[in-house]
């Protein structure tokens, strides 16, 4: 049975987005400077219809009567070639989060700082990075850049507003200390109930979720371009699992290909403890400046149950 998703998130969205790119657009005509173009941050947990709500945004930014050049990019197409990957997953055999795309780490933020740098300056011509995931027998790779797609091109309007989506965006690293006590909560936790305890944390080396940790320092280079942040949170970030099991057995029923249950178990392991260290982060607002950012609480059916604005 296919996984219906209803659209009831962009009517608390589009205003805030507006308000916005008005604000900023506003602050730069006071300072009597041309406004660069607005990015905005969208994150959401796997599943929760992130997916339909980037595509109602993008149709209403760039229709009448706004009428603004958008382009839409996902953390996925920042994904490492798939010759990088895998010698990432070599170098620390050991570390199971870097074994497959997905954790911070496996992006290539120097390739997302010139893309974002060259749309903030509206340079001609710039070419948004694309990413299959099907290449290599779904281990993924990047595609041609000569088949990305170009905007900004001679004779069309320069992008106003940037969205940039995906399941980790907008995460903030955590301190040494903040990172040890998150681990080490997560080790208690599974020792004085093993069967509440339902994370992915405690079962990893402080080692290797320290790595991860170190390299998502390096992805504020890029948080730090947005004017605002969409966060498409749940009521227990644990859905992720059923959702992602929907989507699989919709996926198989259509088309005949997807991944099996216990696949699908294995695959959100491997995210489950990001959720874990960083949510909270996201959950207080990563703006020193209050009312940047939107947060949306989903429930099970991906229904909104609670906005705060942050």
């Amino acid at each position: 049975m296919a996984v219906d998703i209803v659209d009831d998130k962009s009517e608390h969205c589009i205003p805030f987005i507006l308000d916005k790119i008005k604000a900023h657009c506003d602050y730069h005509k006071k300072e009597g400077t041309d406004a660069p173009p607005f990015f905005l941050g969208l994150n959401g947990i796997q599943g929760a219809g992130k997916t339909t709500l980037v595509s109602t945004l993008y149709k209403t930014l760039t229709s009448s009567p706004q009428n603004l050049p958008t382009v839409v990019l996902s953390v996925d197409d920042l994904y490492l070639p798939h010759s990088a990957q895998k010698s990432l997953a070599e170098s620390q055999p050991k570390n199971p989060l870097i074994q497959h795309r997905g954790q911070p780490s496996t992006h290539d933020i120097s390739l997302g700082k010139e893309v974002f740098a060259q749309l903030a300056a509206r340079k001609p011509n710039i070419r948004i990075p694309s990413y299959d995931k099907s290449l290599h027998d779904g281990q993924g790779d990047r595609t041609d850049s000569e088949t990305w797609e170009v905007v900004n091109k001679d004779g069309e309007p320069p992008v106003e507003v940037v969205i940039f989506e995906g399941w980790c965006v907008g995460f903030r690293s955590l301190s040494d200390k903040e990172l040890v006590a998150k681990w080490e909560d997560a080790k208690a936790a599974r020792i004085f109930d093993k069967e509440a305890y339902h994370g992915r944390l405690a079962s990893l080396e402080l080692e290797h979720v320290s790595f991860i940790n170190d390299a998502l320092r390096q992805y504020d280079a890029l948080t730090d371009y947005f004017g605002a942040l969409i966060f498409i949170d749940a009521v227990d970030t644990l859905f992720v699992y059923e959702w992602r099991l929907q989507q699989e057995r919709a996926l198989r029923e259509a088309k005949g290909t997807g991944m099996k249950d216990k696949q699908v178990i294995e695959f959100v392991n491997g995210y489950y403890p990001a959720y874990e260290l960083y949510t909270d982060v996201l959950r207080k607002g990563i703006f020193q400046q209050t009312g940047k950012q939107l947060r949306l609480v989903v429930n099970k059916q991906r229904k909104v149950e609670e906005v705060e604005l942050q």
